[in-house]
């Protein structure tokens, strides 16, 4: 892949910012320097919580180093992809096949992680992906980079937060699997060739009560040796394999 494929894109400014946002332009975050103050900044801070969009405060060295000081304390990073709606993507999921199956994360912020669990999403033929509005992994170079262009590829959803699909997905007729270390029964116990979304959390928390208590069915991987976890995308690609494995 070219550098100049995954390049960051960005806005900076209060109004090209603002203007990007009430157009409807894909932003995965907003960055705001440290410490500013006054009208135009609450109205665009308000319109980035009721949008969902992520927010970051940093030093003003930071932020100089992205824009080269012309950024007015403001600099929006562009998606570089385009999110599909979560509704479109299990409708063109379902004309493909009868058990579509899907990646839920919750809470992987490490980039090249994500960028490692789309690459394996896409070999594996998962039909889509779908991440929180806050708190996961921005698609930016790196995360494009360590996927091998997989997320160029693969169908991604942006949720505000992870229950809305959740119930969407339950009344669609998918099976939620949480795959953690706390459940009693192993991935092999569970039936893959259902339509199945499939919840992985992060590395240091695992996954949310909130998804926990909505997921249908929890199951770990079983483990022998010492350590007693893997790294999220190693595990996922171990769940992600069994339903490979099961739908052969």
């Amino acid at each position: 892949m070219e550098e100049s494929e995954i390049k960051m894109n960005y806005l900076y400014g209060m109004h090209p910012v603002t203007e990007a946002v009430l157009a409807g332009k894909q932003i995965e975050k907003v960055v705001f320097k440290q410490g500013l103050e006054g009208p135009q900044f609450r109205e665009l801070l308000d319109l980035l919580q009721r949008k969902g969009i992520a927010v970051q405060f940093v030093p003003a060295e930071r932020m100089d180093r992205i824009s080269k000081g012309r950024h007015q304390g403001v600099v929006a990073y562009l998606s570089k992809i385009d999110y599909m709606p979560l509704e479109e993507m299990v409708e063109q999921a379902f004309a493909k096949r009868s058990a579509p199956l899907f990646i839920m994360l919750d809470g992987v912020s490490d980039v090249r992680n994500f960028g490692a669990i789309a690459r394996t999403s896409e070999c594996a033929g998962a039909d889509g992906i779908i991440l929180p509005a806050k708190g996961g992994a921005a698609i930016n170079a790196d995360a494009i980079k360590a996927s091998a262009g997989a997320l160029l590829r693969v169908n991604v959803h942006k949720a505000q937060n992870l229950r809305i699909p959740i119930f969407y997905l339950k009344e669609r007729g998918f099976q939620i699997l949480a795959a953690t270390e706390k459940a009693s029964g192993y991935i092999y116990d569970v039936d893959f060739t259902k339509p199945t979304a499939i919840i992985m959390g992060s590395e240091g928390k695992g996954i949310s009560s909130s998804s926990l208590a909505l997921s249908d069915v929890q199951a770990k991987i079983p483990m022998v040796g010492e350590i007693g976890s893997l790294n999220v995308s190693v595990a996922t690609s171990i769940v992600l394999y069994e339903a490979v494995r099961q739908r052969k």
